[in-house]
């Protein structure tokens, strides 16, 4: 692989978008070689014995090789398919292996909406390297910003913080999946997917379904939502509009013949939830459709 770094100057309409990018690289550091390089300006180079502050967020994904990070709340060891967290203002010190060396893939970024996204997908500024495993996605996302940085188009500052918030939105999605994760979680989620989908036109117990499947209601719920992430009976509404989306279009039933068939009992609560859910009434789409 080829090494590259871009350390970047923002704007003021950067700066008052509310997330920017600061830098970006990938480096493959080889066995032995003294790390990091000094081809790195000041505030960002720093010596083992010293550690570094940084006056913005890092994420550095780490797919080959191991090493150590070391901040305040300890050491943590690095393996492939570790993301390190680098917030403003604490001192931290890292290195791989000088035995493995590592490929390291980075960007930097800030902004007054920087804290708000950190905070929702790492909730504990204490523990600066989590596992995530090998996923492309992330890395296509480091890699598109890396080719935005290259073109330097007009507003690729605001085209790269969507790749920042899409990168840290996969981030988000493998911890949850690792923090509830295993063969039962996922067949549990799968089969109330299935029940729900084939009760769409009636009411659904869904406190008698984790009954039958031997888990509590409440537990259910919450591993439901922190894995789809939204509650069963949000997520049952919400199948049911798409079915009544698809009758609307691709039927001649009246509306009030589906409002029925899917179990309302209002026709003035259905068109209300639908016009919520899809942004125009039911009547408003089919005469759209004709």
């Amino acid at each position: 692989m080829s090494n590259y770094f871009e350390y970047l100057t923002s704007g003021a309409a950067d700066k008052e978008w509310g997330l920017y990018l600061t830098t970006v690289g990938k480096y493959h550091a080889l066995p032995h070689e003294p790390y990091p390089s000094k081809s790195h300006p000041n505030g960002y180079y720093f010596e083992w014995k010293q550690g570094r502050f940084l006056n913005e967020f890092q994420l550095n994904y780490i797919t080959e090789g191991h090493g150590i990070m070391q901040t305040r709340a300890g050491e943590f060891p690095i393996k492939p398919g570790s993301l390190i967290i680098m917030r403003p203002g604490i001192l931290h010190r890292y290195k791989p292996n000088s035995k493995t060396g590592w490929t390291e893939n980075y960007i930097g970024f800030n902004g007054n909406l920087a804290p708000h996204f950190v905070q929702q997908v790492f909730e504990d500024p204490d523990i600066p390297v989590i596992k995530i495993g090998h996923h492309v996605e992330v890395l296509d996302s480091f890699q598109k910003i890396i080719d935005l940085v290259k073109e330097q188009k007009p507003a690729y500052h605001q085209v790269a913080s969507g790749l920042i918030i899409k990168a840290l939105g996969y981030i988000s999605t493998y911890i949850k999946t690792q923090n509830i994760g295993n063969e039962d979680v996922d067949k549990l989620i799968h089969l109330a997917k299935a029940y729900m989908w084939e009760n769409v036109t009636r009411e659904i117990d869904l406190h008698t379904f984790s009954k039958d499947q031997r888990v509590s209601y409440s537990y259910f719920r919450k591993t439901f939502k922190m894995y789809t992430g939204i509650a069963p009976h949000q997520f049952f509404l919400e199948l049911k509009m798409m079915r009544a989306k698809e009758l609307i279009v691709s039927s001649d039933m009246s509306i009030k013949e589906i409002t029925y068939q899917l179990g309302f009992d209002s026709i003035y609560y259905f068109s209300r939830l639908f016009k919520k859910k899809m942004g125009l009434s039911p009547t408003d789409l089919r005469k759209m459709n004709l």
